[in-house]
């Protein structure tokens, strides 16, 4: 049977593992299947696909994301392919190569006449890069991949790299989401976990911003960084509430590896204090709790916005729905007519392979009509609610039977409702999501190292 004709049968419950403490290895989902699964010799298949115009309906939405690796410091808790040693020069080498390789997509007959639907500074630090440099880095992109005419611009900033020229050219770029790692308000924490910038900082650039007028601001916070109490946390709610922008997206601090906590912990390191699991849900309650009594509503898992704002999240809703993709930049992930790739991870291979004018593919992962529906159902089960027409006309299967015995036993735990028309996760379910999702991968994935 081919992957196209798969009959998609029901997944058994699964016993999921209830960790108390922070574990290094826990990770924010944010793909599936897991990364380690990807192969070198899965690229003949990534290139039929790329060079093929076949199977990629002008309705499916294209973003462009964008991966600047650089900052001032590198985070304790980053896990990300970051560098804070490139002089100007090999930064301007960076972003050339980061010009050529939009080029060489825009020339494939995948992408022939499909217009961007979302653009994603990400990073690294974007807002880190000269005003010269990201005026000449963008003006190359558009050349290749026009966006004017897409639906959202993102932007992620760390406040000590932002001046109000650099913010004003930010904002000529057509930049429409602005998110604002702040991460905590409390300058003793921010040194403990390695964060470049201090409060002031923060309250530096806030009304800047806000003369400018982004149709969106959103601002970070992390709970449980290392060093954080209630008295802290309390007080970085309160003052995040008083910065007063459109949007707060919540993260719970997670231990991954190759992060500098994570050598330490497993080097045999002590003295390392990371909050535990109910804490750090607790810390993640109280601050929903709070927004919304300051006027804000869920969005997701982790967001909230400000009630009856025109705010929407582009980039995330259409990753979550299936969207294709290209991940350009160091290390950075695509996803294309359902194959997973990622480009070279080591900077010296991706600008040799785009100065030899090739594409700096490194590993990929085709995916069965399962695993697609399966990536799209646990993804967009962060954002709290899922209707199950929805899997039905897209994928002709009925997530309620397919997966009610996983269901069945969440609902019995007070994660979630069910029916066969929605699912809903419960505010118990919802701040430990990420712990739940590996319950519907299929056998071969879990218990799996993710990346």
């Amino acid at each position: 049977m081919s992957e196209q004709t798969e009959t998609i049968k029901p997944e058994p419950a699964t016993a999921r593992k209830d960790s108390k403490e922070t574990q290094v290895g826990s990770v924010f989902v944010s793909n599936y299947p897991p990364y380690s699964f990807w192969r070198k010799d899965n690229m003949p298949v990534l290139m039929d696909v790329l060079n093929s115009s076949t199977n990629s309906p002008i309705e499916t939405p294209l973003g462009l994301y964008l991966h600047i690796p650089f900052c001032r410091k590198r985070c304790k808790f980053c896990y990300f392919r970051v560098y804070t040693d490139k002089n100007s020069s090999e930064i301007e080498t960076y972003l050339d190569a980061l010009a050529r390789e939009v080029s060489l997509y825009s020339k494939l007959p995948r992408f022939h006449g499909r217009p961007l639907t979302f653009v994603y500074f990400g990073g690294g630090t974007p807002s880190y890069i000269s005003v010269k440099h990201l005026k000449t880095l963008v003006n190359r992109l558009k050349a290749s991949m026009p966006w004017d005419d897409a639906e959202e611009i993102a932007f992620e900033c760390e406040p000590g790299t932002l001046t109000q020229s650099k913010l004003a050219a930010i904002k000529e770029i057509g930049v429409t989401r602005l998110s604002l790692g702040v991460e905590n308000l409390n300058d003793a924490i921010l040194n403990e976990n390695g964060r470049a910038h201090l409060s002031k900082e923060v309250y530096a650039v806030v009304p800047w911003i806000k003369d400018l007028e982004f149709e969106q601001v959103n601002v970070d916070l992390i709970a449980g960084m290392v060093g954080e109490t209630w008295a802290s946390w309390r007080d970085t709610v309160k003052k995040t509430i008083d910065l007063d922008l459109d949007s707060i997206t919540v993260y719970q601090m997670e231990l991954p590896f190759n992060t500098v906590y994570s050598n330490d912990i497993l080097g045999g390191g002590t003295g390392l204090s990371v909050a535990n699991w109910k804490t750090k849900r607790e810390w993640h309650q109280h601050a929903f709790e709070q927004f919304a009594a300051a006027g804000y509503e869920a969005s997701s898992a982790y967001t909230m916005v400000k009630k009856g704002s025109p705010i929407n999240f582009v980039y995330r809703d259409a990753v979550w729905h299936g969207c294709d993709m290209i991940g350009a930049g160091v290390a950075s992930f695509s996803h294309v007519g359902g194959v997973h790739f990622q480009n070279a991870s080591v900077w010296d291979d991706y600008i040799r392979l785009l100065n030899q004018n090739e594409l700096p593919h490194d590993r990929a992962f085709p995916t069965t009509p399962r695993e697609q529906l399966i990536r799209e159902m646990i993804l967009q089960l962060k954002l709290g609610k899922i209707e199950t027409g929805y899997f039905r006309e897209k994928f002709g299967a009925d997530i309620s039977e397919l997966f009610g015995s996983t269901y069945k036993k969440l609902r019995d735990e007070g994660m979630l409702t069910y029916s066969s028309n929605e699912i809903s996760l419960t505010r118990k379910g919802l701040l430990q999501v990420d712990q739940l999702l590996p319950e519907f991968y299929q056998p071969k994935y879990r218990n799996a190292r993710y990346t």
